[in-house]
């Protein structure tokens, strides 16, 4: 395993990092589709993930209805101080008008009771899930703060925000002193590449942490998907079309992932993770699976060196289109150089 340092802390976490979204939740028709390991299944997967050198592993309270955090912590126990452990929260959890947001009120809740389900006095980072229209930032901040200060909590982060929200959220933990989000989780992959226009710049220039999510698109880029169709009729990406894609210009990716890993005798989900982690900003991606055989294939994308060649093709097939300014401010810099 390789480690990169997490935005401006101090902490190194494993480039790939394991996801916890399949923990839990049989006989639930959404948690079936994404996985709904059983306590065993789960032991085996997390036992599997460290033994291969992954020290970070994210979850969420609103996973299975915290089902995935209450296994997480069963079958964590003395490996516990082996992980950074991250969870997740915001999304609604009861059917109450505060048991959903970023008040104060139920981020003191919802840390609390993912503290129980974890089985552990402190969480290494604490992510707030989206954003929250009604509660600003100054209150969400100062309750996070305050569990950093408390011990409860030893980073923040965020996750799906735009970049003009994590600026805002950053400014205001600057002005105040408080603790600043350490990261940024966002989904990105060969097949939505959206994060490069703005939210990639952003996390590069203010040293924030990029933990990517779905880096196989749901596994649209796992090569069980082609123009004709899948070969594993049961795969979530066949049940679920999260998250949305373009499918003709996913499909370019495809073939041209295709080529790329047979010129490295690889498969091509292997190829898609490499190239994740090849794009600068990137700091983790985490991976979902069901299978220790199917975690082992994914974690030796961090093996897998691409060729320059490689890297061109792939842009070839998935780059986005220019927007403005983008197009004019590169205009600008190519009729204009600066020199020093």
């Amino acid at each position: 395993m390789k480690y990169a340092q997490l935005g401006a802390t101090g902490v190194f976490v494993s480039r790939i990092s394991l996801g916890a979204m399949s923990f839990g939740g049989r006989g639930s028709q959404v948690w079936d589709a994404v996985g709904a390991l059983d306590v065993k299944e789960t032991d085996q997967l997390v036992g599997a993930a460290l033994d291969h050198g992954v020290n970070l592993i994210d979850t969420a309270d609103v996973y299975a209805a915290g089902k995935s955090e209450e296994l997480l912590g069963q079958v964590l126990g003395a490996r516990r101080r082996d992980v950074i452990l991250a969870t997740k929260m915001t999304a609604r959890m009861a059917s109450g008008p505060n048991d959903v947001g970023q008040s104060r009120l139920h981020i003191m809740r919802s840390l609390e009771d993912s503290l129980r389900r974890l089985r552990t006095d402190h969480i290494d980072l604490y992510q707030i899930h989206n954003v929250d229209p009604i509660t600003p930032f100054e209150e969400s901040l100062a309750a996070l703060d305050d569990a950093v200060r408390q011990g409860k909590i030893r980073y923040i982060g965020a996750s799906n925000l735009t970049a003009w929200q994590m600026m805002k959220a950053l400014g205001v933990s600057e002005r105040r002193g408080w603790a600043r989000f350490a990261s940024l989780q966002s989904y990105y992959s060969l097949a939505g590449r959206d994060i490069e226009r703005e939210i990639l710049p952003l996390v590069n220039d203010q040293k924030v942490g990029m933990l990517v999510w779905s880096p196989l698109a749901a596994g649209l880029l796992s090569g069980k998907f082609d123009r004709d169709g899948t070969s594993d009729g049961g795969a979530r990406r066949a049940r679920f079309e999260f998250p949305p894609v373009n499918l003709e210009r996913a499909y370019d990716v495809i073939d041209a992932l295709r080529l790329v890993a047979a010129r490295h005798e690889v498969g091509v989900a292997r190829v898609a993770l490499a190239w994740v982690l090849a794009q600068p900003g990137v700091t983790s991606a985490i991976i979902g699976a069901k299978r220790p055989e199917q975690l082992a294939e994914n974690l030796a994308a961090i093996e897998l060196e691409l060729t320059a060649q490689d890297l061109a093709e792939l842009d070839a097939a998935s780059a986005l289109p220019v927007e403005y300014p983008g197009w004019i401010q590169a205009d600008h810099t190519a009729r204009f150089p600066q020199t020093a």
